[in-house]
């Protein structure tokens, strides 16, 4: 799994696990909707800053946006 794919399935999880939409999600951390969609499809990577918005809106660490996920459960 790529590091691309790890943040958008993390991103995805985190915020609907925060009941937040897309477009809530963008309008909380200062991004546009088709932004964070971009993400959540791994069109696009983020940088370091736009990490660490997004971390701070979703209230957990910049890693846990890129800790590949435990397949183990």
């Amino acid at each position: 799994m790529e590091i691309r794919e790890i943040l958008a399935l993390n991103l995805r999880t985190l915020r609907q696990a925060k009941g937040l939409s897309q477009e809530e999600l963008a309008h909380l951390a200062g991004l546009d909707r088709t932004y964070i969609s971009s993400l959540e499809r791994s069109v696009y990577g983020a940088s370091v800053d736009v990490i660490a918005k997004l971390a701070v809106v979703l209230d957990v660490e910049a890693a846990d946006l890129l800790r590949k996920p435990d397949r183990t459960g």
